[in-house]
């Protein structure tokens, strides 16, 4: 490293005093927990009448899942919308298409959901690393009546000042009045603030046309599209080296 580089990157990070984080798949482990869960409904449910396994549900499931949470955040489907037709959409061929039914099999998800606490590797290490020297916000499109369930229960309640919703704001990540609102709700300046996140549309292109800079968690080494991001990293670990 040539000489003078170091003490102008510390000079530059020193600016940021307040992290926005996400929940899901950049601390709690969704896939894992909602796989958990999704097998127990699986069989709970008697869906082997439908699939001979889980895993040929699942298959089934999880594209449609992705899809529907896509149209979410860019506000084209309610959340009523999501919760009914994530449920359905894997049966329907079957001659099972009830709203009720779909509504039902969903609160019995969602609240399983929130009994489950595996976290992403490496995930309280960091946070334990940054209490000390930030203030920490989640900032989540997830659900109300869920979200802060698992935060608690996966014991990330402590490191945490506030805990902003979509549903809060009233518009979802990747909207740039999500970020304006979670700014303003946390008294945080933006050009302090960093967000954390897993999700490319979500989380990185949100912050980064909210002008605000960006940590990309990102596992897979997914190609960005557009712009690099502030920083980018492959393992949560690594945020230490940057913060």
């Amino acid at each position: 490293m040539r000489s003078g580089l170091k003490p102008l990157r510390d000079c530059l990070l020193m600016q940021y005093k307040n992290l926005f984080i996400d929940l899901d798949d950049t601390l709690w482990d969704i896939h894992r927990n909602g796989k958990e869960c999704l097998e127990e409904i699986y069989r709970d449910y008697g869906y082997e009448e439908f699939y001979p396994t889980f895993e040929a549900y699942y298959r089934v499931y999880l594209p449609g899942n992705y899809h529907l949470w896509g149209l979410y955040g860019q506000g084209e489907i309610t959340k009523e919308k999501l919760v009914v037709e994530r449920f359905l959409a894997p049966v329907r061929a079957f001659g099972i298409d009830d709203p009720e039914y779909a509504k039902r099999l969903s609160d019995d998800f969602l609240e399983r959901t929130t009994r489950k606490t595996k976290l992403i590797d490496g995930a309280l290490d960091l946070l334990d690393y940054l209490k000390p020297k930030y203030r920490m916000h989640i900032l989540s499109n997830g659900f109300r009546e869920v979200q802060f369930k698992k935060i608690e229960n996966s014991g990330l309640k402590p490191y945490f000042d506030k805990v902003i919703l979509s549903e809060d704001a009233a518009i979802n990540k990747p909207h740039p009045d999500i970020f304006t609102y979670a700014l303003k709700n946390t008294n945080s300046r933006r050009d302090q603030t960093i967000m954390i996140g897993d999700s490319w549309d979500a989380d990185i292109v949100g912050a980064y046309q909210s002008r605000i800079a960006q940590v990309w968690f990102n596992p897979k080494g997914i190609a960005s599209d557009g712009f690099e991001p502030t920083y980018t990293v492959q393992r949560l670990a690594d945020i230490k080296d940057i913060l």
